[in-house]
């Protein structure tokens, strides 16, 4: 009897591990889409490899003049919303419909130093007042929080949120667009921030983190990914899992850059697909959702080449449908 307990005791065991071995085994690429999509994979791990395309641009509204460097943009409740990058500190109202402006809300006495970002969450507006690429060495990085129902009655209740990055000890004065400390992208997820900065020595941009509670913080560096690009726009939806970045390379070609798998706030760690967008020479500065698969772009004026400031819609559901089926 002992013999045939302990044989049991070690067939158990076998198979337990046996079973561990297997389940370690099935990771590799889940996404259906990809190159190297593994069937029989249970466990994204960041492998997938996509083919380039390119997304077409489903409508294009004009933006009025006094948008010329909208640089920002979030949808909440049935509107867009967006911001200058320079000296304008007023919030504009827009319908995602056809771009006309229907209302604005002034932050003064904020004062827009170079707002590049606006972000949301339950309670709170977020305003990125980070924008560093004069020099690289500015010492008032800030984000600006908003009390959502004192936007709805009209009267901002505001305070602000101060960082500097854990790694910048040199504040000497870098020259324009020669830094990888300047920003234009941030997400809020339960507890923090996460910065997404624009890299422009380097092209790979770094992620921090710090707290989404006023006060002076410390930026910590959380994880760094080569995007081949600047980033300049940030959209997370937490429940669909996804973060979506906008940019352009070095040749003014836009893209939007795709995360989602990830786990936790790893966000580099599930699949990551780049999509360029057929606008050519367009600086798109900014990126939102309502529902995952249809985005909203903007882009700024850009003098040299003649481009005047728009809003965009893209439908992004081909890339995205299937993944927000499977959850």
């Amino acid at each position: 009897m002992k013999t045939l307990i302990l044989k049991k005791i070690i067939l158990t065991f076998t198979l337990f591990y046996s079973v561990c071995g297997n389940i370690q085994s099935q990771e590799g690429c889940t996404d259906s889409l990809a190159n190297n999509f593994k069937k029989d994979a249970t466990e994204n791990n960041g492998s997938c490899v996509y083919k380039a395309d390119m997304v077409s641009i489903i409508s294009a509204y004009p933006l009025d003049d006094v948008l010329s460097e909208t640089s920002g943009l979030i949808y909440w409740e049935d509107m867009l919303w967006t911001h200058n990058d320079s000296q304008d500190p007023i919030l504009y109202k827009i319908n995602p419909a056809d771009g006309a402006i229907s209302g604005n809300l002034s932050l003064e006495p904020q004062i827009n130093v170079d707002w590049e970002e606006i972000s949301l969450d339950e309670h709170y507006i977020y305003i990125g007042d980070f924008g560093n690429n004069e020099n690289g060495n500015r010492r008032d990085l800030k984000i600006i929080r908003v009390s959502k129902s004192s936007i709805l009655s009209t009267t901002p209740e505001m305070d602000n949120i101060y960082f500097s990055y854990e790694d910048q000890t040199d504040y000497s004065p870098q020259g324009p667009n020669n830094t990888d400390l300047d920003c234009e992208a941030f997400i809020i997820t339960d507890d923090s921030i996460f910065l997404f900065t624009k890299a422009w020595k380097t092209y790979k941009t770094r992620v921090y983190k710090l707290p989404k509670t006023p006060g002076a913080h410390t930026a910590k560096l959380h994880s760094f990914y080569n995007i081949n690009g600047l980033i300049t726009g940030a959209v997370y939806k937490k429940t669909e899992g996804i973060i979506a970045l906008s940019g352009y390379d070095f040749l003014l070609q836009p893209f939007v850059f795709l995360l989602y798998d990830f786990k936790g706030n790893d966000f580099f760690g599930g699949n990551k697909r780049k999509l360029h967008i057929d606008l050519p020479f367009y600086q798109v500065e900014a990126i939102t959702t309502n529902d995952g698969l249809n985005y909203f772009i903007t882009n700024e004026r850009f003098d040299p080449t003649g481009t005047m400031q728009h809003l965009y819609t893209l439908d992004l559901s081909p890339y995205l449908e299937h993944y927000l089926l499977q959850k």
